[in-house]
């Protein structure tokens, strides 16, 4: 859609792992030398990792284009096999003709172990590649560790590189693979672009693509850098849509506006400098957790602290000011009530004494009439 307003031979941004688009950063030259060292030494297994998006898949693409001649490949995208599946499928990409028990493991360890031998007799390299290596089971694991012990008197037979996201070395530090991780002999963990890297890498992709302009401003290029995280997928669809934004606005170059409403379509709202996302980006997680619990225990502190002082400061008030004197009086039924309506005391009435000493408490009791004769 865009692509012929801004004078492009195709599309830069696609997230296909086309190796002509690769983007060789000293980290993605560094996983790559890897890879090839890796195949071309006597080790056996082979282990680069990095996060979603980082280009683990399109180095490996570029390793692809890379290999000698006498190397044989097989290439498992789809790890979610159990033991024989992943033998079954091993054999299908070495182009193995299996005969006998197809529902034995022994089968096809056996014409495997044969085409190995073969192999290395006449000079190959075999090796096999599983991408989205997290997700292969304890036990497909375990039969990988068993392809290892195929060798000759001098070197394994079989090179096998797994390729996965970052659970894949918390997988790899169980207790139950830890013969196949005491086996890995090369490891290489591809981190995102750093933020210089990212203008580089959007301009080699305009590039590749044909562009002769300078399609994106300074101000949009650092902003691409902070909201991808240097992960190359997410700079490829924040820049896809903002090229868009670009061609329905009529701009000849994407601005930092055009790559924030972008931003906005491919990530919803939680792309502010003021969210929670960006102020914590960057911070490890124990630091935040910790940061977290240190300022809710602040706020009870000081909310304890604050009752505390107020409670102080109420029975202060108290022991300052005089005691109210109850105020009683006596209902007609006899009763001698506070003001509160809280019966104090039952009392029967007593008539007052018209007369005598005003230290008399009371007056005196009345004779009891005498009986008459």
């Amino acid at each position: 859609m865009y692509t012929h307003y801004f004078e492009l031979k195709e599309k830069p941004f696609s997230i296909a792992p086309d190796p002509r688009y690769l983007f060789m950063s000293a980290l993605h030259q560094e996983a790559l030398a890897h890879l090839l060292y890796g195949l071309n030494s006597d080790g056996c297994l082979i282990l680069l990792t990095g996060a979603v998006g980082a280009g683990k898949t399109t180095v490996c693409r570029c390793l692809l284009e890379q290999l000698s001649a006498n190397t044989d490949l097989a290439l498992i995208l789809n790890p979610k096999l159990n033991a024989m599946e992943l033998l079954a499928s091993i054999c299908d990409e070495l182009e193995i003709a299996v005969s006998g028990d197809p529902n034995s493991i022994k089968t096809y360890i056996d014409h495997l172990n044969r085409y190995l031998l073969d192999a290395h007799a006449r000079g190959r390299i075999t090796a096999l590649l599983i991408d989205e290596a997290q997700n292969l089971s304890i036990d497909t694991l375990e039969q990988l560790r068993l392809l290892t012990n195929l060798e000759t008197g001098e070197e394994k037979l079989l090179k096998i590189i797994l390729l996965g996201q970052p659970e894949l070395r918390q997988l790899l530090d169980k207790e139950e693979v830890a013969q196949i991780n005491q086996r890995i002999t090369s490891r290489y963990h591809l981190l995102p672009l750093a933020a210089e890297d990212v203008p580089a890498y959007v301009e080699h992709r305009l590039a590749v693509a044909g562009s002769r302009k300078r399609l994106f401003s300074k101000a949009a290029l650092k902003r691409v850098g902070e909201l991808s995280r240097g992960i190359p997928r997410l700079i490829n669809v924040l820049c896809d849509r903002a090229l868009l934004g670009a061609y329905v606005e009529e701009k000849e170059q994407v601005d930092l506006k055009i790559v924030n409403q972008a931003a906005r379509e491919v990530f919803g709202g939680r792309t502010g400098k003021k969210g929670l996302a960006y102020l914590t980006r960057g911070i490890p997680i124990p630091a935040l957790v910790a940061s977290l619990m240190l300022i809710v225990f602040g706020a009870l502190a000081l909310s304890f602290y604050y009752g505390h002082w107020q409670f102080i400061a109420r029975n202060d008030k108290a022991e300052l000011s005089p005691p109210a004197k109850p105020v009683t009086e006596i209902t007609p039924a006899g009763h001698v009530e506070s003001k509160t309506g809280i019966n104090i005391l039952h009392l029967q009435q007593v008539p007052e004494k018209e007369s005598g000493s005003a230290n008399d408490d009371m007056a005196a009791p009345k004779p009891f009439p005498q009986p008459e004769n």
